[in-house]
């Protein structure tokens, strides 16, 4: 909240200097109009005070200089004795510099936002996650859709979801289907809840992962025209094994969630939360859909646990303890539980997948090991770059 604090009174600086902005581009002549304008000296002087106020972002801020009304018929009245457009043009950019300074600014300071409650966001989307199973819960097995839920049910959804919009500020837009998530907790039936499990959740939580892992950022390229590297005729041997050090936990999880939102045959890709789980992990959620030109198609709920363990393998034991948790999912049921790992599997936990596997019962368990994922992502050579796996 201190950190919130902060951008929060540098956002209200910055709404004054739009504001401004706004009202002196109105006051700024057409043409060449020589004279003084009172109320737009004391808004540049104002501006110039609010610009001293505004922090850096990335050591920049804004530093453009307001014009007063007679430089601005100087410039104008000197652009048109020259007669070039490319001067005139020039001329009528510096003059609007000020306001695409703040545009600038207004970019850095929403993706800086963005950066600084990233973390808690994700928290809160766990916990919005929880609160809905629990409320289904509380409705029962088969609740008729027009069932009055107690309206304590939605407190604690409701308070979850506030807290969202206090992270997100005014400098993120609210996702599409806020209001309407809003208004099917206020009502509180049965009905109410099957629109905000099946549709006002999943898009505003589509919407915010998307526009808070980096889909728009560029990953950065180490050389300026790729015709180089042609021409210098590179050769050496290709490796295969990916630098799955240079990554932690949580952009293990991320790549995973990247690779399964964008393959084909998948789809609703979402994190889960796992309670009580030491290292914060957190289970990812996908259908798959398969398709058959006889039966038609068949969707699958697939489970998949994230383990970036560099140091050791997966086990037993951990097999066992997520078989466990499953039940914890139980609403659809869960088709496949996956394992994804950065390391390896030990030779008994093997053996347990395959019998287990062979009795047919549900979930069916597969692993996904370096080398299988090595493989699935040599075909993806762009989320190799975005998470910068290529070893050297």
């Amino acid at each position: 909240m201190a950190a919130l604090e902060q951008f929060e009174a540098t956002e209200a600086n910055l709404i004054k200097l739009e504001r401004l902005w706004d009202e002196l581009e109105k006051m700024m002549p057409q043409g060449v109009t020589f004279g003084s304008n009172f109320e737009y000296e004391d808004r540049t002087r104002a501006f110039a005070a609010l610009m001293g106020s505004l922090p850096m972002i990335d050591s920049w801020k804004p530093t453009a200089a307001l014009y007063s009304l007679d430089e601005i018929a100087q410039n104008r009245l000197d652009a048109m004795e020259l007669g070039e457009a490319q001067v005139v043009s020039s001329v009528e950019s510096a003059i609007l510099e000020p306001g695409r300074e703040l545009r600038e600014y207004r970019f850095r300071l929403n993706n800086m936002r963005k950066a600084v409650i990233r973390e808690a966001l994700i928290g809160l989307i766990d916990q919005v996650d929880a609160d809905i199973r629990k409320v289904r819960e509380m409705a029962g097995p088969a609740p008729e859709h027009g069932t009055k839920l107690p309206n304590e049910a939605f407190s604690e959804m409701r308070e979850h979801l506030e807290q969202i919009g206090v992270l997100l500020g005014s400098s993120v837009a609210k996702p599409v289907r806020w209001g309407d998530m809003r208004r099917h907790m206020g009502f509180g039936y049965v009905g109410d809840l099957d629109d905000i499990e099946n549709f006002d959740w999943p898009q505003i939580k589509a919407a915010l992962r998307a526009d808070f892992y980096g889909v728009n950022e560029a990953v950065p390229v180490e050389v300026a025209d790729l015709a180089s590297l042609v021409a210098a005729r590179p050769t050496g041997p290709v490796t295969t094994a990916l630098a799955w050090d240079r990554i932690d936990a949580e952009t293990f999880e991320r790549l995973i969630f990247t690779l399964i939102g964008s393959a084909p045959g998948y789809e609703n890709p979402a994190w889960l939360m796992r309670t009580q789980a030491p290292d914060r992990g957190r289970d990812l959620s996908v259908t798959r859909i398969i398709q058959d030109d006889l039966s038609g198609t068949t969707r699958l709920r697939v489970i998949i646990q994230c383990k970036h363990w560099l140091s050791k393998s997966v086990a037993v034991s951990d097999i066992a303890e997520a078989k466990e948790q499953m039940a914890m999912w139980n609403n659809p049921r869960v088709d496949v539980l996956v394992f994804a790992t950065s390391g390896r599997f030990t030779a008994d936990a093997v053996s347990v997948v395959e019998a287990h596997n062979a009795t047919g019962a549900l979930p069916r368990i597969e692993l996904w090991a370096e080398s299988h994922l090595e493989r699935i992502l040599a075909a993806r050579p762009a989320i190799i770059g975005e998470f910068g796996l290529r070893g050297r």
